[in-house]
């Protein structure tokens, strides 16, 4: 009897219209070890269906699914805005914040200052640099 090895789970989070997560899904799929299980999770449908339109063989919606999802993850991905309470224009609940910063997942953000969120020390790199910057530290955590 084979012992069955367990899938590491990677997690894009993403908002309004998914584009962020949708241009992450399509840098992941090219990169992802073979063990690796991504899902996506959008604040609402449009980003959940522009992420699997992406290619994401698995999706859900909303803030249950993120706050359940964040539990079983290795790593997530997704914009700065995802730890913040009322973060992108407002649709990250409080427990969803809570519950994403919380996860013993390691956690890669992309920097946004629309959340009015400056991270000192970033420079300012178009949106396309941070996300390879992005999938190269979720290979090294890979990896590790």
């Amino acid at each position: 009897m084979s012992k069955q090895v367990e899938s590491r789970r990677i997690l894009v989070l993403d908002g309004q219209g998914g584009g962020m997560g949708a241009q992450l899904i399509r840098l992941l799929l090219q990169e992802l070890p073979q063990d690796c299980e991504l899902l996506c999770v959008g604040t609402n449908v449009l980003a959940t269906s522009a992420m699997l339109k992406a290619g994401c063989p698995k999706g859900a919606t909303g803030e249950n699914a993120a706050i359940y999802q964040a539990r079983r993850a290795d790593v997530i991905l997704g914009p700065i805005g995802i730890i913040l309470a009322n973060g992108i224009l407002g649709e990250i609940p409080a427990a969803m914040a809570a519950a994403i910063s919380g996860s013993d997942a390691v956690k890669i953000l992309i920097p946004s200052n629309a959340c009015n969120v400056y991270v000192a020390g970033t420079k300012d790199c178009r949106l396309e640099e941070y996300l390879r910057s992005a999938v190269e530290q979720t290979l090294k955590v890979l990896k590790a």
